[in-house]
């Protein structure tokens, strides 16, 4: 799922920490990899790629990792992006940050 949210005067890593999520990574599109473990171990986890434009929106794309990758070096996974605990998980962020829509 994506969606896009301004927030001014804020950067990647204090959203990820206000939304209770972890980085993981930068990839080469200048995305910020963050994610949060639904229950208690690593998978399943909800998995964000956001970025920041120039105009202070941050582009949000949400999906449900329900296992890691099956093959060692494959990033191919079990993702859901649609779905009831995606978007309630989409409606959390947006409450967290401010953004009631």
């Amino acid at each position: 799922m994506r969606f896009i949210v301004k927030i001014e005067d804020e950067n990647i890593i204090n959203i990820s920490r206000k939304i209770g999520y972890r980085p993981v990574g930068v990839n080469n599109q200048e995305e910020y990899s963050i994610v949060r473990p639904i229950a208690g171990s690593d998978y399943p986890r909800f998995h964000i790629y956001i970025k920041e434009e120039k105009t202070g929106d941050f582009i949000f794309n949400l999906h449900l990792d329900q296992k890691k990758p099956s093959y060692s070096g494959v990033h191919a996974h079990s993702g859901e992006y649609e779905g009831e605990l995606v978007n309630e998980e989409a409606k959390r962020i947006k409450r967290m940050i401010g953004q009631n829509n």
